[in-house]
C-alpha cells in the first residue's frame, strides 16, 4: 500500500508524542533521519534519553500508532535507544569522565528540607533504572550518611580512592564519613572548596548516569565557588512556600544564572501538612509560593512534597521514603519530580568536546 506522507510530515505529528508519566512533551527527540518509510509502515529509532520502563515504552508505542494512524501509517516498529547521554557543564570545565551528568540540589537557606529531597530524587532515579552516586557537600552540616543509615569510613582502593559504599541503590560519599559524630568541621571557605573538589575527585566513583550533590545552604563563598568549579549539568533549587524561603531564591537563581548552570527546576517542599489522624490538609508554611515563584522566574515548577511525619520518620531511621515505603503518596511524588528532572535534563546540549579528537600542531 503507497502512503503519499515523507518523515518531514510525521515530524510534524510526533511533535504531540508526550511522556506518558509527567505529560512532558518527548517528539522533539525524534528526528527525521530517525524514521524510515517502507509503504504504510513506519520504523522509528527512539532515543528518549532518559529512562523508560518495557510498560512506559508500551504505553509510547501506543501513542505513536494513535498519532500515525492518521497518516495512513499501519505499522510501527519501535527501536528503542534506553539510557541516559553526558550533557554539557560550564565553560571552561570538563565532565568527570565515569559521570555523565552531575546535578546540584541547593536551597536559598537552610531548613527546607533539601537533603531530604536529594536523598530520595538519587533513590527515584536509581529506581527508573540508572546509576546513581550522591555527593553530600554540606560539610558544616553532612546528613547524608544518617538518612541512608551509613557508618564508618569508605575502603581505599590500589590508587588510594576512596570507594563509596552503596545504600538503597546509590553510591555515596560524605564528609560525614570522614567525622566523628561529635567532631565540628571548623574550616574556612577556601579550604572547604579545595577538600570538597578532592572529595569528589578522590573517590572511585563507579560509571553513574547522575551524580546528585547535596550542596551547602545558601548562596555564600562556598557555594559560589562550588558552583564555578563542579562540572554540573544542571541545578535543583528546594524552598518551602514560606516567604522568607522563597526570598532567597532569586538569590541561589541568580547564583546559577551568573555561573551558566541551567536551571532544571524548583520544588516545594512541606508545602502541605496532612493529618495522619483524620486526613485534614493545612498549609502551614503557606499555599502554592514555590509554584508561583517558579511561573514568576519562567522556571519549571518540578512538584511539591508534603510535610508528613512518616518522611521524618524513616528518614531518622536511615530508610528515604522512596526506598522504604515505594507506594507512599510522598514517593510517588518524588518520583515524578525525578522524572521531571531526568527530562530536563536530557533536553539540555550534549557534550560535544569528548566526541572530537584532539589537535596537535606539530612544527
Amino acid at each position: 500500500m503507497s502512503v503519499n506522507v515523507s518523515a518531514n510530515d510525521l515530524l510534524n505529528v510526533l511533535s504531540g508524542l508526550k511522556d506518558p508519566i509527567i505529560g512532558e512533551p518527548i517528539g522533539h527527540k525524534i528526528k527525521a533521519n530517525d524514521i524510515a518509510l517502507n509503504g504504510s509502515k513506519a520504523t522509528i529509532r527512539f532515543k528518549p534519553g532518559y529512562f523508560c520502563s518495557a510498560a512506559d515504552q508500551g504505553a509510547i508505542q501506543q501513542q505513536i500508532e494513535q498519532l500515525l494512524a492518521p497518516q495512513g501509517i499501519t505499522s510501527v516498529q519501535l527501536n528503542w535507544v534506553n539510557g541516559v547521554e553526558k550533557h554539557k557543564v560550564q565553560d571552561g570545565l570538563k565532565p568527570i569522565e565515569t559521570i555523565k551528568n552531575i546535578i546540584a540540589v541547593a536551597s536559598g537557606k537552610g531548613g527546607v528540607g533539601k537533603s531530604t529531597t536529594s536523598v530520595n530524587l538519587a533513590i527515584a532515579l536509581a529506581q527508573s533504572g540508572a546509576n546513581v552516586g550522591i555527593l553530600d557537600a554540606d560539610i558544616y552540616g553532612p546528613s547524608q550518611p544518617l538518612l541512608l543509615g551509613l557508618r564508618g569510613k569508605p575502603e581505599l582502593d590500589e590508587n588510594k580512592h576512596m570507594i563509596p559504599p552503596k545504600a538503597h541503590g546509590v553510591y555515596v560519599n560524605s564528609f560525614g564519613f570522614l567525622l566523628n559524630d561529635d567532631q565540628a568541621a571548623i574550616w574556612r571557605g577556601p579550604m572547604v572548596v579545595q577538600a570538597l573538589n578532592q572529595l569528589l575527585s578522590l573517590t572511585a566513583w563507579p560509571e553513574l548516569d547522575y551524580l546528585i550533590v547535596d550542596m551547602p545552604p545558601g548562596t555564600g563563598d562556598i557555594a559560589l565557588s562550588m558552583a564555578q568549579k563542579i562540572p554540573v549539568a544542571g541545578s535543583v533549587i528546594v524552598t518551602t512556600p514560606q516567604d522568607l524561603a522563597l526570598l532567597d531564591v532569586r538569590k541561589g537563581v541568580d547564583m546559577f544564572n551568573k555561573v551558566n548552570v541551567p536551571i532544571l527546576g524548583i520544588v516545594e517542599n512541606m508545602s502541605v501538612h496532612v493529618c495522619s489522624k483524620c486526613g485534614h490538609e493545612e498549609h502551614i508554611f503557606g499555599e502554592h509560593g514555590g509554584e508561583n515563584m517558579a511561573k514568576t522566574l519562567k522556571l519549571p515548577y518540578l512538584g511539591g512534597l508534603p510535610l508528613a511525619m512518616q518522611v521524618r520518620e524513616f528518614s531518622d531511621a536511615g530508610k528515604p521514603i522512596v526506598s522504604a515505603d515505594p507506594q507512599a503518596d510522598a514517593s510517588q511524588r518524588y518520583r515524578l519530580i525525578a522524572r521531571k528532572v531526568a527530562i530536563n535534563v536530557s533536553n539540555q546540549p550534549l557534550d560535544m568536546a569528548h566526541k572530537f579528537p584532539p589537535i596537535v600542531v606539530k612544527h
